[in-house]
């Protein structure tokens, strides 16, 4: 396929604008990065051995999230280093675990895939399903054969919790199941000048917060006849004996609204630079992009790593494989050619999750401006979903629909014994006088009863792992060497790729994103007369480059799963040795090396480039 082969020493500021970003991020971060390599093991650890067999039917909260990855550290610190990368709100740290299998190389010289979790601090599941991931890859090496060549020619980066003081809070503090998605810095919900004044309470000690029912003559529901537990609607033109008071709380602040304005407020999935709005345009936006710490140290983090080439972020619920764009007049931007590849990728993970759909942020979900996979895939190109873990679709059966409340009830009180449902009592409410107090507990949606997590984590790393397998894979698949003169050669080249995802996205290449792959060519008592690339491998022309012709810039890199030619025409002696090297930003480099004397096209060993030697 016919590649740009663009000059060399043309400017790139796309590239000049991202140093200067990482620049101030890493200034401006609380906290220098410290490492926490193979600390003295913990008892589990040491017992472990490698042999590491943490419970993945139950959820961890922030501090026993730190412990277990702290164990899997120790358990494989071959594979396995985690550090810190800044620090929370609230001071906790922000834990980075990398991957990486040093005898194949530095972590930096692969094609690495970045996998977060949690940055809405109630959904939980997402740092499980990222720490199952981290345990199950770690175990699996030298034990799966699939996995430990992944391992070997990747890296991978996790950041199991975004947003580890909303899951502390979450954990520790009664909430709904959709409370708190927020991080803790006091924000004003409200607008009337006072911060966090007005917050939800356990009026009724279950450690959730459920809602509350009034009773009214002119009321909308009345309770149902066989579970009484459920209020139904009443028919039209008919009167209740019920009202919904709201959810279980107290207006603090005399306003007239309940719970408006508790810890938080804001949106961490609304502040990244791509397509970011300020808060009149999309609310919970922050004041600029990266204003907050967790934010800001996780966007340095990955401007330091351009050879992130896939991503994946976890969410709750409702079983979605994401991808961008999040607002509809960005659709243009999206390469066709990209499109092709999140289609192939999400279609397999429509197989691999049962009742998942593969769906566009703004066409099937909502508006999403400044979201993470957003700013992943249109600022750096780089292919990423977001997943939303969990849908009630995985235990209803027959038909049932998770409106029906009935089946929801039975479900509850059979699979789970009445555990995430807490009955009606009576609250004599400041305002509303005599109210029902109860109902689902946080843990009666968006998460996934225990007994089914371990299936949920597995699923979806599998989906994971697919993804990682497509990233960019090179190789030197032919050359060709033809004497046109006395000291003077054709050598013609083919580079495939066998992943899926190429080593430079059409994203990237459209908007100058990152450095352009390159080609090039040395040895000893040679000159690179002329260089071009081919649309296919029996061209007698080629698209010629004017300077430079040693080294080639390849701006549309390697396409997926497919091929691309490259020609020189070089003076030398007969028998010289070439060197021919490819580089990418989202590859691993790969060298070659050819005799100056006529050849039959005969396929040749490709080697890896030097394992010490960094990407790019």
């Amino acid at each position: 396929m016919q590649q740009a082969a663009e000059h060399l020493d043309e400017e790139i500021p796309v590239n000049a604008a991202r140093r200067r970003l990482l620049v101030l991020l890493l200034g401006a971060c609380a906290l220098p990065a410290s490492a926490v390599g193979a600390a003295a093991p913990t008892p589990a650890a040491s017992e472990a051995n490698g042999e590491l067999h943490p419970a993945w039917n139950r959820f961890y909260d922030y501090d026993q999230m730190t412990a277990l990855l702290k164990e899997m550290v120790a358990a494989w610190p071959n594979l396995l280093s985690m550090e810190s990368i800044g620090r929370s709100v609230e001071g906790r740290d922000m834990w980075v675990v990398t991957l990486n299998n040093p005898a194949t190389g530095p972590a930096e010289s692969k094609p690495a895939m970045y996998i977060d979790g949690n940055v809405h601090g109630n959904e939980v599941q997402a740092s499980e399903t990222v720490m199952y991931t981290i345990w199950y890859l770690a175990k699996s090496y030298g034990n799966v054969p699939q996995l430990t060549e992944l391992i070997d020619r990747s890296a991978f980066y996790f950041i199991p919790s975004v947003n580890p003081d909303g899951r502390q809070n979450w954990f520790a503090n009664p909430h709904t199941p959709n409370s708190s998605r927020s991080g803790v810095q006091p924000t004003d919900d409200d607008h009337d000048g006072l911060l966090d004044e007005d917050g939800p309470e356990d009026l009724d000690g279950d450690g959730s917060i459920g809602v509350m029912w009034r009773p009214d003559p002119n009321g909308t529901h009345r309770r149902d006849r066989d579970d009484p537990r459920l209020f139904v609607r009443v028919e039209p033109g008919q009167k209740g004996d019920w009202s919904f008071a709201g959810s279980e709380g107290i207006d603090n602040d005399g306003d007239g609204q309940v719970n408006e304005d508790g810890p938080g407020g804001y949106d961490m999935n609304r502040n990244w630079p791509t397509d970011w709005q300020p808060d009149w345009v999309q609310g919970g936006a922050g004041v600029h992009p990266f204003s907050y710490p967790e934010t800001k140290c996780i966007g340095a983090f990955v401007l330091a790593h351009p050879n992130i080439a896939a991503g994946q972020s976890y969410h709750n619920a409702g079983g979605m494989i994401l991808r961008g764009p999040g607002a509809a007049y960005l659709e243009r931007e999206y390469p066709r050619q990209d499109i092709a590849v999140y289609e192939r990728i999400g279609k397999a993970g429509e197989e691999l999750l049962p009742f998942y759909r593969l769906m566009v942020i703004h066409a099937d979900l909502y508006t999403v401006h400044g979201g993470f996979v957003n700013w992943l895939a249109e600022g750096l190109g780089i292919v990423s979903f977001t997943n939303e873990l969990w849908t009630d679709k995985r235990w209803l059966q027959n038909g049932q629909t998770p409106e029906d409340e009935k089946a929801r009830m039975r479900l509850q009180d059979r699979l789970l014994f009445g555990q995430t449902f807490t009955d009606w009592t009576e609250y004599d409410h400041p305002e509303f006088g005599k109210v029902l107090i109860g109902g689902g507990t946080k843990w009666s949606s968006r998460t996934p009863p225990p007994f089914m997590l371990e299936e949920e984590c597995h699923r979806n790393f599998a989906f994971t792992m697919f993804h990682a397998q497509q990233m960019p894979k090179l190789a030197f698949e032919r050359t060709d060497v033809k004497q046109l003169a006395p000291r003077l050669w054709q050598v013609t080249v083919e580079i495939g790729n066998s992943g899926m995802i190429p080593s430079r996205t059409a994203r990237a290449a459209q908007e100058r994103i990152g450095e352009p792959d390159t080609l090039s060519v040395s040895g000893d008592g040679i000159a690179v007369v002329a260089a071009g690339t081919l649309f296919r491998w029996t061209d007698r022309t080629m698209f010629q480059v004017e300077r430079h012709p040693e080294r080639l810039r390849v701006e549309s890199g390697i396409p997926g799963q497919d091929e691309s030619y490259f020609r020189f025409i070089v003076e030398g002696d007969a028998g010289a040795t070439l060197t021919l090297r490819y580089e990418a930003e989202k590859a691993r480099n790969i060298e070659t090396t050819v005799r100056l004397e006529e050849t039959n096209a005969a396929p040749v060993a490709a080697a890896p480039a030097t394992p010490a030697a960094p990407n790019g």
